[in-house]
């Protein structure tokens, strides 16, 4: 059985955290969120949990965070993608001071890895040689579920403004996608069991293709779902033109083999059939 900790959380009040901080407080842990304003604190203490007033920018408030707790689980990321090096950049100083306050304690610290947060990742990498029992979670492009503002709501919307679903070429490709509730569940045995210097990917299998997800998007918008050639994937899709593209197979075996986790929740296609990704 294991023992109830006492876990900081940043990003806890935000749509993946907030089901994070659910997992934790319903299997018997006690959470203290990185609050910044007055209303994220009010949110954290309505779901149950305390609220520590700091935000990621501050070293200082992040170090007493983790120093007072039994572990560490790092979700908040700032996704401004006008500026994706600073977001990293300051991603990766959160990470250091979290990891400062936690060395040599052996004591879990878990963070989500960002695409080419490299930087990030050698830093926990080093920690886990540092008395920190830290694991790296990769998620996918589509964490579904009630409250998704993600790709997902996003190729519905361009699908709705430009009168049809699109894929790519043949639309073959693969997208890997995760159910929060999963991916919560995933983060808190991370917390629990993961062996230091663990990287596990949070995704319920290989990959649905991005034709099948622009049949589902065209069928319940009853609009026409197009093909269309690679170099019309940007102008189309905006920002999401590339990763539109792209084939991304993924593999939960270290967190099956490691963890037992097992995905649970409706696939991306299921979730895709309630009815709040599609209300007006």
């Amino acid at each position: 059985m294991v023992k109830p900790m006492r876990v900081f959380v940043t990003g806890a009040t935000g749509y993946i955290g907030s089901a994070v901080v659910r997992e934790l407080l319903d299997t018997g842990h006690t959470v203290v969120g990185l609050a910044r304003s007055d209303e994220s604190a009010a949110k954290l203490r309505a779901l149950g949990a305390e609220a520590h007033r700091g935000d990621t920018g501050d070293p200082d408030s992040l170090r007493q965070g983790a120093a007072d707790a039994d572990g560490a689980l790092h979700l908040a990321f700032n996704h401004d993608f006008s500026d994706f090096a600073g977001s990293l950049q300051a991603d990766l100083r959160a990470v250091e001071a979290i990891g400062a306050a936690l060395e040599g304690s052996g004591r879990p610290f878990v963070m989500t890895t960002h695409n080419n947060g490299a930087a990030a990742e050698d830093v926990m990498m080093s920690l886990a040689q540092r008395g920190v029992r830290t694991s790296i979670i990769e998620l996918c492009p589509s964490v579904h579920g009630e409250g998704d503002t993600g790709f997902v709501p996003r190729l519905i919307g361009i699908a709705r403004a430009k009168g049809f679903s699109a894929y790519v070429e043949n639309g073959l490709n693969r997208w890997p996608a995760v159910h929060r509730l999963d991916a919560a569940r995933l983060y808190r045995l991370a917390l629990e069991q993961a062996p230091a210097g663990s990287r596990l990917d949070g995704a319920e299998g290989e990959g649905v293709s991005f034709r099948e997800i622009a049949d589902v998007i065209g069928r319940r918008l009853n609009l026409p779902v197009v093909g269309i050639p690679r170099g019309e994937a940007e102008a189309h899709f905006g920002f999401l033109g590339k990763l539109a593209a792209l084939d991304l197979p993924r593999s939960n075996a270290a967190a099956r083999e490691l963890l037992g986790w097992q995905p649970m929740q409706p696939g991306l296609l299921a979730e895709l059939a309630q009815p709040h990704y599609f209300a007006d």
